[in-house]
């Protein structure tokens, strides 16, 4: 990697401005998919370094998504976030447009990796993790633990033909591990918010089959819906909008009937407001 691409990455504060950073590194816009491509695409062709560093800022904030998924380790959230983003540029200098996939699909793997190479590097416990298949038993330990407990015999065997190392392997990591042994969630009358002790297992295990990409998208798609119905309501009067409310988005869901016996009008009129308050709310998101 470049020195010139290496200089276009934030500087991850120590301290207790990282609350700045992620603030600051989440108002930058996500890059639609057609932008996404012409800038790589300048880079890939033209070595362009300030479509590189367009890429590189726009997706910041999926390296503090992943980060955040490494805390339970006790390691610096700041750290965690600048090996992400060492992995971030890695991936958006080899990055090649023409493969068909978005930038997040294909820099996840990379900014996973600097951050794995950092935990391995830094935790006390981790001296046995010498091989790449040691290493994925490191990371995948607990998520093929049925209970809590110590393996048994045959829990030993599985794990170890499943991650392809040894049942020493298994038994030694498990060994290490327990000496830092905690409950897999806190409990709720834990009041000690404070550090590493304020996580739990069931807070920094990887969900191997979730997309960040999907995910990231889907979350800000739910917010800007739900954004632009309340808007939408407003628009209404009171009762269209209890109609509304209470026909399509309470649990418990209001008959026509019901409505009809409310407002003293017939259930044909309840459904003739509903009808034009669904298309006044239509005409209002779009």
């Amino acid at each position: 990697m470049s020195e010139s691409m290496q200089s276009m990455a934030l500087t991850v504060p120590k301290s207790g401005s990282i609350e700045a950073y992620v603030q600051s590194a989440y108002s930058i816009p996500m890059l639609s998919a057609e932008k996404e491509h012409e800038l790589a695409t300048r880079l890939y062709t033209e070595n362009d370094l300030k479509a590189a560093q367009e890429l590189i800022m726009s997706h910041l904030r999926f390296v503090i998504h992943v980060a955040k998924g490494y805390a339970g380790y006790g390691l610096p959230q700041a750290d965690l976030i600048q090996e992400g983003n060492v992995g971030l540029m890695k991936a958006v200098k080899r990055f090649n447009p023409e493969v068909g996939v978005r930038l997040v699909s294909f820099a996840v793997h990379w900014i996973k990796a600097e951050i794995h190479e950092f935990v391995l590097k830094n935790w006390r416990i981790v001296k046995v993790a010498t091989t790449k298949a040691q290493r994925k038993l490191f990371f995948n330990l607990r998520k093929n633990k049925k209970r809590l407990g110590w393996f048994s015999h045959d829990e030993v065997e599985n794990v170890a033909q499943s991650l392809g190392v040894s049942t020493k392997d298994v038994m030694e990591m498990e060994s290490r591990m327990s000496n830092q042994d905690q409950a897999f969630e806190l409990s709720t009358d834990d009041d000690d918010n404070s550090g590493a002790s304020a996580y739990s297992p069931a807070q920094y295990l990887e969900d191997k089959q979730s997309d960040l990409a999907t995910e990231v998208e889907d979350s800000n798609w739910e917010q800007h819906a739900n954004a632009r119905l309340s808007n939408a309501l407003v628009s209404l009067d009171e009762r269209s909008q209890d109609i509304i409310r209470t026909r399509w988005l309470l649990d418990d869901k209001s008959t026509l009937q019901e409505l009809a016996d409310k407002y003293d009008i017939s259930a044909e009129r309840v459904r003739q407001l509903e009808k034009n308050a669904l298309t006044k709310l239509k005409g209002a998101m779009a």
